[in-house]
């Protein structure tokens, strides 16, 4: 079945570039209208010119620093006065850091991964679940990764920001279980992207999946359809995976 999504309003958050840039366009091909975030004006401007090519959609270009706490609050008072409601949520934005023995990790690099991957995130839930509550069918898709349950070598910093999104989704997913609101995280896998290629500097990306094809997959999440919340989307896999207690 084809995804409808007219009418609808999305934020996107990292869309300049990666995933991010590919569910913004599938986003806006289904009908939505994308409020697109990043720092990158000139790769806001390309996914714009890119979105008015594909002939369907429209995007509202949003050039902020997810570091600029106030500047997220900011972006969900401006959704009220627009729209009055916000239907989908793709919290992507995400930065790795460092692959390092957790202690040479510099604090300035701990303090820039949590900053962006947790802080940010939360701040941006905190700015738009009173929106998303407005919505006939709230819709929020935060991206996660393998690395929150494998804790690997090296990956520390990285891998408890996404342990630690994870566990806000799961939060809030219950918070909302009994409202239109649906919450679930996305684990896209290993994808050929430049934070894939900053983490793997030595594998061949032509091996990885493109980041259309698993925005492809992502994307049905948004779906007013969907009925699950709570879970993890492994997009390598393309099914949802429940979370099991410590035995």
């Amino acid at each position: 079945m084809t995804l409808d999504l007219s009418n609808r309003v999305a934020v996107v958050t990292g869309a300049s570039r990666g995933i991010g840039y590919f569910i913004a366009r599938e986003l806006a091909a289904a009908g939505a209208h994308v409020i697109a975030v990043a720092r990158t004006v000139g790769g806001l401007e390309e996914l714009d010119d890119q979105i008015k090519a594909d002939g369907r959609g429209q995007a509202t270009l949003v050039p902020l620093d997810l570091s600029d706490m106030a500047g997220i609050d900011r972006l969900g008072g401006a959704i009220h006065e627009r729209w009055g409601k916000l239907d989908i949520l793709v919290a992507n934005a995400g930065v790795l850091g460092v692959i390092s023995p957790i202690g040479h990790v510099e604090a300035k690099t701990f303090e820039k991964v949590m900053t962006i991957n947790v802080t940010s995130t939360w701040r941006l839930i905190r700015s738009v679940d009173p929106l998303l509550r407005l919505s006939d069918a709230g819709r929020a898709i935060i991206l996660s990764s393998n690395a929150a349950h494998s804790a690997r070598a090296f990956w520390a910093p990285y891998a408890a920001s996404k342990a630690a999104v994870e566990t806000m989704m799961r939060s809030w997913a219950h918070e909302t279980e009994t409202l239109p609101l649906r919450v679930n995280a996305a684990d896209p896998g290993a994808t050929r992207t430049a934070m894939r290629a900053q983490a793997m500097p030595g594998e061949d990306p032509q091996t990885l999946p493109h980041p259309s094809e698993i925005a492809r997959r992502i994307v049905p999440l948004a779906s007013p359809e969907l009925k699950e919340t709570g879970l993890i989307f492994q997009a390598k896999h393309n099914r949802f995976v429940a979370y099991r207690q410590p035995e």
